[in-house]
């Protein structure tokens, strides 16, 4: 069966980025290391290995749902894909991205935490800790001022009300500026 080129659109930069982060460095991480879970001292009792696999596969879930609201949100309102060679044509403030402004990257750390995790490898919280460190680099040096170049006034005054990475519980509406707007 041949895709649409609609689909291969989203599905190149998926492979590309958060697939490669989370899939491929991970696998030749746990594949290069082994996973031998007393190799660092990590001998888990039952209760306590179940307890961080429960809590793994917990934030795996978290991950891929923010990976496909974010997917979706750029392909139905932004009309674009999570690729900077074709970024969205709307700036995207909806679901995941009233609460965080980069929620894939959000997803795929709770996907590494949970992978971590559930394997039980310091070698990918390592991993993670890289991937992080880049994107805090990443973000607001390249993406960010892309974005303000893209969508001008609407991006900064989205910037001042919703933080880069770790979710705000209180979403933001942009509507409501009493919601996070100190007072006056």
């Amino acid at each position: 069966m041949i895709l649409p080129m609609s689909v291969w659109r989203h599905i190149r930069p998926i492979i590309l980025l958060p697939f490669m982060a989370t899939v491929v460095v991970p696998g030749l991480i746990v594949w290069t290391d082994g996973i031998v879970f007393h190799q660092y001292g990590l001998i888990f009792s039952p209760q306590a290995g179940w307890v961080f696999r429960g809590a793994g596969i917990i934030a795996l879930c978290l991950g891929l749902a923010l990976f496909v609201g974010t997917v979706r949100a750029f392909a139905m309102i932004g009309k674009g894909t999570l690729g900077p060679w074709d970024p969205p044509q709307r700036l995207v403030i909806a679901g995941a991205y009233r609460h965080c402004r980069h929620p894939m990257i959000s997803g795929v750390t709770f996907v590494l935490i949970g992978e971590a995790l559930v394997t039980a490898s310091p070698p990918l919280l390592v991993w993670l800790s890289f991937f992080l460190m880049a994107n805090m680099l990443y973000l607001p040096l390249v993406e960010e001022p892309q974005l303000v170049r893209r969508f001008g006034a609407e991006y900064e005054e989205y910037r001042r009300h919703v933080p880069p990475i770790w979710p705000d519980p209180i979403p933001w509406a942009p509507d409501s500026k009493e919601q996070h707007d100190e007072p006056t």
